[in-house]
């Protein structure tokens, strides 16, 4: 895909709930992500965060407006070519970890290419090359359960990054995390941005979007861009 399209591009999305009568979580989103971009979307609980998200994660559809990622209109595709392209061109990273207490550190982030179908040959060194991008490959051969919280978040995001997506998005990421190991991973989120990362982070904590580069509020599933 030409670097000149824009990773996410939103047109009026609009998303409703029921019919008798419906609940719009999202009323007429206007948003554009363009390649580096890092944008905090931040609101409480019931602001439409959630609902952007599964739209823009390819997890839902909109019921109206037109959504594109890397210039894929997601309308024209079947759900089987929407979970391929999700997880070719998405890396999520989620409040929980969600990962394989059984599995070494090392062995959660080569899964992730299992689950992509990517090629067995060098799957081994991709992964290392993706915890050492977060500074954790000193733990690779550790399970998670010896590992603190920020260390389990930096594995959950070195697994994101495996598959080399577009975007990185992010869905409260630090909400499990103390105030320390918050700040050791949006000092990881900055030097990603930095190396050009493209990044979409929600959550509801002023302080977190504070330290991207673009931020934008959402109230009763609207978004306002702060300047």
């Amino acid at each position: 895909m030409s670097v000149d399209v824009p990773v996410v591009e939103l047109d009026q999305v609009s998303r409703a709930y029921g019919s008798d009568p419906p609940v719009h979580a999202l009323r007429g989103v206007d948003l554009v992500v363009e390649r580096g971009d890092a944008i905090a979307i931040v609101g409480p609980s019931g602001s439409g965060k959630s609902t952007l998200l599964n739209i823009v994660g390819c997890l839902d559809r909109p019921t109206a407006g037109t959504y594109l990622i890397d210039g894929n209109d997601t309308a024209t595709l079947g759900e089987s070519e929407l979970s391929a392209l999700r997880g070719r061109l998405i890396g999520f990273v989620f409040q929980t970890f969600n990962l394989l207490a059984h599995r070494t550190v090392l062995e959660n982030v080569m899964l992730s290419e299992v689950y992509l179908g990517r090629p067995r040959e060098g799957r081994r060194q991709r992964a290392m090359e993706a915890l050492e991008r977060v500074g954790i490959e000193h733990r690779a051969h550790f399970l998670p359960v010896k590992l603190s919280g920020g260390q389990q978040q930096r594995v959950a995001i070195a697994r994101a990054l495996a598959g080399s997506p577009s975007l990185l998005l992010c869905d409260e990421p630090t909400g499990n995390l103390d105030s320390v190991n918050t700040k050791t991973v949006l000092a990881l989120f900055e030097e990603l941005v930095d190396d050009g990362m493209t990044m979409l982070l929600i959550t509801h904590d002023d302080h977190v979007a504070e330290r991207m580069p673009r931020r934008t509020s959402i109230t009763d599933g609207q978004l306002t861009e702060h300047t």
